[in-house]
């Protein structure tokens, strides 16, 4: 038997049933799909998910090829203008802009050849973002830790600045605290009081030509 009409008091009853079957269905999306990063979280997974890329390569690529892979990545990640101007401090600011240049240019070449150096080969490491918290001078620290099979995990925290919408990361501190900006810092100014700018360029540039071979556009 073919039913009738529908009755005229059933009808707002379907349109509740309806409503709420949509608002069900659009709450269990909600729950199922995965919560997103803020925007420094999201810079940092980025990052490591190029470096577990070339990790998995490594072998294949080879240090030039590790470092053209990851050199990219690298400049997105991290403000290296920035780092260079902390860790050089008032020979910076007294150093002409074709100075700076050059400087920021041999920084992202031993930068870059340091993260091809290090991840050098993959063994089922994994990185994992732990959280995100307010640091000192408007920061944001983005804890992140990597592990291996049969390794105990290590933290990594990025110290991260927002300029002009584009967040990057400014310094790196390791499981022990220890700030990769400060240790630079140490070391470039030992340079810069023995050999002044011209000397730090020429350091910067004979370490990543160490790590990546000569080959690489300076």
């Amino acid at each position: 038997m073919t039913a009738g009409p529908q009755n005229a008091s059933d009808r707002p009853r379907g349109r509740r049933a309806c409503a709420v079957a949509i608002a069900f269905v659009a709450a269990i999306t909600l729950l199922a799909s995965p919560a997103q990063g803020s925007p420094a979280e999201d810079v940092i997974e980025r990052f490591h998910a190029a470096l577990i890329a070339v990790m998995k390569d490594a072998e294949s690529l080879g240090p030039g090829g590790r470092y053209e892979r990851l050199s990219p990545e690298i400049e997105r990640a991290f403000d290296l203008a920035r780092m260079i101007q902390i860790a050089t401090g008032s020979y910076w600011r007294k150093a002409q802009d074709s100075d700076r240049e050059r400087l920021v240019a041999a920084f992202t070449r031993m930068s870059s050849g340091t993260y091809a150096d290090r991840f050098d080969g993959y063994s089922g490491q994994a990185f994992e973002t732990i959280n995100e918290s307010a640091g000192p001078r408007e920061t944001v620290l983005v804890a992140t830790q990597i592990r291996g099979p049969d390794d105990a995990p290590v933290r990594i925290i990025y110290v991260m600045t927002e300029t002009e919408g584009r967040w990057a990361a400014i310094d790196v501190l390791l499981a022990d605290g220890i700030s990769e900006l400060a240790v630079r810092r140490s070391e470039y100014h030992r340079i810069l009081r023995q050999r002044g700018i011209d000397g730090l360029i020429v350091e910067l540039n004979r370490k990543a030509d160490s790590l990546i071979g000569t080959g690489a556009a300076r």
